[in-house]
């Protein structure tokens, strides 16, 4: 037998050696695995008993007349949905929810942007700005409803303001005026939320390269280029988080409407959040309002998987 015949007959011989500790290990990592399943077991029993199973009876009962009292409701198949896209009221507050979205979503990241291009800076007050612009955030939307309630009255803060100003004469009616009461909400949700914005742009800004900037800046690039060119591209994950949070919120949008306005004046600032609240717990339809709550999630859900496959083609 030749030296290289005896050699690779030894390498054969070995393999089942060398082959046992990969054996062992992949032993090791099914046995680990239904350790973990094992153990999530108990946490997927009560997600699927207080989460699972609501949601599914609930979307049983979007087609039922049921009024949310009674035990007996009939079943009414699909004229709870055919009603959502018939009735003026809801195809109203649909587009008001796509309006209030929108807006916000480009005001409140536009804003945020801004705030933390200013905050990046130099500025030697920089630490209590990023603390000042985010305090808003913290507080409950309910308190910052209601002091916006109080400023915005004829009497209030905004328009004592406008007297000082010599302009109390062309001063809105804030809460009273359809266009008034929609932009008064769209300002002050930006106003509380602009800085949740900040901060995230600030993390993106925070982990770009200076040396890209300041290589940029000795081609002769001036300051709207280098942010044009290096800035806006390397901040791609940060926009794509802030206006993916800023479309959900937007068109879940409640508390802010129900305590500025209540839908009002009229309606007109109706959103699908506060007319399901109102036709499940006003009216007691809690059939139409379940079948509402579908529509709404139904939505969101669309505008988040578009907006993610938007990114990510943006990002190949």
């Amino acid at each position: 037998m030749s030296i290289l015949e005896a050699r690779d007959s030894r390498a054969v011989e070995a393999d089942p050696v060398q082959e046992a500790p990969h054996a062992r290990r992949r032993f090791v990592g099914v046995a680990q695995s239904k350790t973990l399943l094992l153990l999530a077991i108990p946490a997927l029993l009560f997600y699927g008993f207080a989460v699972i199973v609501p949601s599914i009876r609930g979307a049983v009962l979007a087609f039922t007349n049921w009024d949310g009292l009674s035990q007996s409701y009939d079943f009414v198949g699909f004229a709870n949905f055919v009603r959502i896209f018939t009735s003026d009221s809801s195809l109203e507050a649909l587009k008001m929810t796509l309006i209030f979205a929108f807006a916000v979503t480009v005001l409140q990241n536009g804003i945020g942007l801004l705030l933390a291009l200013g905050v990046n800076s130099g500025l030697k007050s920089r630490n209590f700005l990023r603390v000042l612009f985010f305090a808003p955030v913290v507080i409950t939307p309910v308190v910052v409803a209601y002091l916006w309630k109080f400023m915005l009255t004829p009497d209030g803060a905004v328009n004592s303001v406008l007297d000082g100003l010599g302009l109390g004469g062309v001063a809105p009616s804030w809460l009273g005026d359809p266009f008034w009461a929609a932009f008064s909400i769209v300002m002050m949700v930006v106003w509380q939320h602009a800085g949740y914005s900040m901060v995230i742009y600030l993390a993106g800004l925070q982990s770009i390269p200076q040396e890209l900037n300041e290589a940029a800046a000795v081609d002769g690039a001036g300051a709207w280029r280098r942010f044009r060119s290096v800035t806006w591209p390397l901040l791609a994950p940060a926009t794509a988080i802030n206006v993916m949070l800023t479309i959900i919120g937007g068109l879940k949008m409640f508390t802010e409407v129900f305590v500025l306005t209540a839908g009002g004046p009229g309606g007109s600032t109706e959103t699908l959040s506060t007319l399901l609240y109102k036709s499940a717990f006003q009216f007691n339809e809690f059939g139409y309002g379940i079948a509402l709550a579908l529509v709404l999630a139904a939505v969101v859900a669309i505008f988040s998987v578009g907006q993610q496959r938007l990114s990510r083609k943006g990002n190949d």
